[in-house]
């Protein structure tokens, strides 16, 4: 059996970058999901948004070009694209609670089998000590993605059958991409979409605390009842399809990608 590479954080970013489409306005929480900004691929408009009032938000600035002023949420340095504007942070949050952002990408701490997201802590010395803005986005966006290493530091399973921190939102995940996978959240629970070269759906299952299935011909159109219009699961999946099993091609993972 080939030897399984994990992704790193940067490819996550990269793989899930590839299943934004053309057009669409999207938000980008704290830590691993800055870093989708700068793997867009090339000629691809995306229109990121954050929460603090940034409407076009482009990738980080060259060191030393760091304006104090133009930060993201995660207060990184940005920069703004042609046509960004800044924007009152009520306003910012209208879009958000309006339904007019087509995306939002956040890190989790743990994710459930039937979307579930936790992604907050109560203790004070820990990074995301409350929900913020993160319980707006998972139900106000049009859909979400989690971006997430698929296990602790320690090997705990993060994506479980229920979720033990506080929940941020009930049931408003729809896809996960881990550093191992690439997992639909439907009503039968995780289907896995995508793996890392070398793994086995009997191994991902070892390092998932809730039950994982493979992709399956009925669950192949973008417009099935399990998913809703979904154009990019389509996508996704039909890259998946080529290959026959839960796993891809290396070709179609990670770095590949960027």
């Amino acid at each position: 059996m080939a030897a399984v590479v994990a992704r790193d954080r940067q490819a996550i970013a990269a793989r899930l970058a590839q299943d934004i489409l053309e057009g669409w306005y999207v938000n980008l929480g704290i830590g691993l999901p800055t870093l989708v900004a700068g793997q867009v691929p090339a000629g691809r408009e995306v229109v990121f948004h954050s929460e603090n009032g940034v409407l076009g938000m482009g990738p980080p600035p060259p060191a030393g070009a760091e304006s104090p002023w133009l930060i993201n949420a995660g207060k990184q340095p940005v920069t703004l694209l042609p046509g960004g504007a800044f924007v009152h942070h009520a306003d910012s949050f209208a879009m958000i609670r309006g339904g007019h952002l087509d995306l939002c990408v956040l890190g989790a701490y743990e994710v459930a089998e039937n979307g579930d997201l936790a992604n907050w802590a109560k203790s004070p010395d820990d990074t995301a000590p409350a929900v913020g803005g993160a319980m707006d986005l998972a139900v106000g966006a049009r859909r979400l993605w989690v971006a997430m290493e698929h296990t602790t530091k320690d090997g705990r399973p993060r994506l479980v059958r229920r979720c033990s921190p506080p929940l941020t939102a009930a049931g408003s995940v729809r896809r996960v991409y881990t550093d191992l996978a690439v997992l639909e959240i439907t009503p039968r629970g995780f289907v896995v979409l995508e793996m890392v070269p070398g793994l086995t759906i009997e191994a991902l299952a070892a390092r998932t605390g809730a039950a994982v299935h493979p992709v399956t011909p009925d669950l192949q159109s973008p417009g099935s009842g399990a998913f809703g219009a979904s154009p990019q699961l389509g996508q996704a999946q039909q890259r998946q399809g080529h290959h026959g099993g839960a796993a891809n091609a290396g070709g179609d993972l990670g770095e590949g990608h960027q």
